[in-house]
């Protein structure tokens, strides 16, 4: 069966792409360039505000997104992938008027969570205000009778604070240590695994450990889109 072609739907933001992108080539364990599979890329930053549109009935992203999402259907791909965790929150609207499969970076993270640590229960989520009042995770989790820990306001603030940080400033010591001061609440409020429900986050946390396990939604649609594209793994 022919070896299939990726979208990525990138720009949401840009180093949350490239490490994406990093990923998937990262997981092909190639032996030769010709082992590598073809990525077809749109970086478009130029979205309206995926946090405005939901918290402030700002402009919403969708027209951006299909447009983008044509784009790479037009240049080849054969799926697509969103490169953002909040603006998933369009992801059925989105994917409704693209006829090629797109990859939900959410219930794959939570699936393969459940595959690899099956007794766990109780979870935290590092994600944006937006994708918090969404309850985008939630949402799946409770399909799976996984609970979602709640962060009061002001740690959940720190959060994506600490997101847009990053998105401004670049990794910095002082979002390094807020990010881990988040993980550690989650911690102490009983989480079991924390899922980095925001791409920019598995950018910030980086190399750092803690006593529960991360799980890093960037690292598993890596994953999941090399065995897609080489005909190894259905969709639900």
């Amino acid at each position: 069966m022919k070896e299939k072609i990726v979208g990525i739907l990138g720009g949401m933001g840009p180093e949350a792409t490239i490490d994406l992108f990093a990923r998937i080539v990262e997981e092909t364990h190639a032996k030769c360039d010709e082992d590598h599979l073809r990525i077809i890329i749109d970086n478009n930053p130029k979205m309206p505000s995926r946090q405005d549109a939901i918290l402030n009935g700002g402009e919403s992203p969708v027209p951006a997104m299909v447009e983008t999402a044509q784009n790479l259907k037009k240049a080849g791909a054969d799926f697509i992938i969103i490169g953002a965790n909040t603006a998933h929150y369009f992801y059925d609207e989105v994917a409704a008027q693209v006829d090629i499969p797109f990859l939900h970076i959410i219930n794959e993270a939570v699936k393969e969570l459940l595959r690899s640590y099956p007794n766990i229960k109780n979870i935290g989520v590092l994600a944006t205000n937006a994708a918090v009042k969404t309850k985008l995770y939630n949402k799946c989790c409770e399909k799976f009778n996984l609970n979602v820990i709640d962060l009061d306001e002001e740690t959940q603030n720190k959060v994506h604070n600490t997101i847009f940080d990053f998105k401004y400033n670049g990794k910095t010591e002082d979002n390094i240590k807020a990010a881990c001061e988040c993980v550690e609440t989650l911690i102490s409020k009983g989480a079991e695994a924390v899922i980095m429900g925001c791409t920019e986050i598995p950018v910030i946390l980086k190399d750092k450990s803690f006593s529960i396990p991360l799980i890093d939604p960037n690292d598993i649609i890596g994953k999941v889109a090399v065995a897609y594209a080489k005909n190894l793994y259905t969709l639900d």
